[in-house]
């Protein structure tokens, strides 16, 4: 099992819950002393220092795993990233907007492309991409959230191209959650990445394909019957939403 961005917050917890279920679990992230850190608090884990919005990184990984764990059957997409700024007064929005989309959304595509021959090979396989609330409406950030919106597209895509196959393929969906990751927009308003990673494990068992967490639920049921509500919804808290 492949969990990437497993040194912190959601990824860490999911990673966690997955060893104590006995299950032999490759955690990566960009930096190594986070990611060893980690690493020592869990059990039966194999950390790899890797970037995923870095080619050769992912190349690299994607052969290891190969070599090293031909029995993957389960690659959790956590890694993200986001930059808080003024959509209409940054200078460099678009630089910013690109390192978003890469890292939330093609790399995720470029992984996966890597690693489906390998879960074919499976009995039984499954991708898990972690998407966002905003999936759905925008937050303050707004390139997170249309990075959110493409990977949602790209999953229920990926869902329909692979039905005939043996791999599932899951969406998780949290609202904000209280990480390091999301602190300097409130995070510790949110709740607790724990919470997201056992609402995951349960939505794995019950083969619940998109996994609404706690208010993205209500948002969501929202949205359905007013798109223009669920957006003031967000609208109204002033809140930039991450996971």
């Amino acid at each position: 099992m492949l969990v990437t961005g497993g040194s912190a917050g959601i990824g860490f917890e999911i990673a966690k819950l997955l060893s104590e279920k006995n299950n032999h679990v490759i955690i990566t992230g960009r930096d190594r002393n986070k990611l060893e850190q980690a690493a020592s608090k869990l059990k039966n884990v194999t950390p790899i220092q890797s970037d995923v919005s870095n080619e050769n990184d992912v190349n690299k990984l994607a052969d290891q795993v190969k070599t090293e764990f031909p029995g993957l059957n389960l690659v959790i997409n956590n890694a993200g990233s986001a930059f808080l700024f003024d959509l209409a007064e940054s200078e460099n929005a678009f630089d910013k907007a690109q390192a978003e989309m890469l890292t939330n959304y093609l790399s995720v595509i470029r992984l996966n492309e890597k690693l489906l021959p390998l879960l074919k090979k499976q009995q039984e396989a499954a991708i898990v991409n972690v998407s966002s609330i905003v999936a759905f409406v925008p937050g303050s950030l707004a390139t997170y959230s249309a990075s959110k919106a493409a990977l949602h597209s790209y999953t229920q895509s990926l869902r329909i191209a692979l039905e005939n196959s043996s791999i599932k393929v899951f969406e998780l969906m949290p609202p904000l959650v209280d990480t390091q990751f999301s602190a300097p927009i409130g995070g510790n308003k949110g709740i607790s990445p724990k919470s997201v990673a056992e609402d995951l494990i349960t939505a794995l068992d019950k083969n619940s394909y998109e996994i609404r967490v706690g208010k993205t639920e209500d948002l969501y049921q929202l949205f359905l019957s007013s798109p223009a509500k669920a957006l003031d919804y967000l609208r109204a808290d002033r809140q930039p939403v991450l996971n």
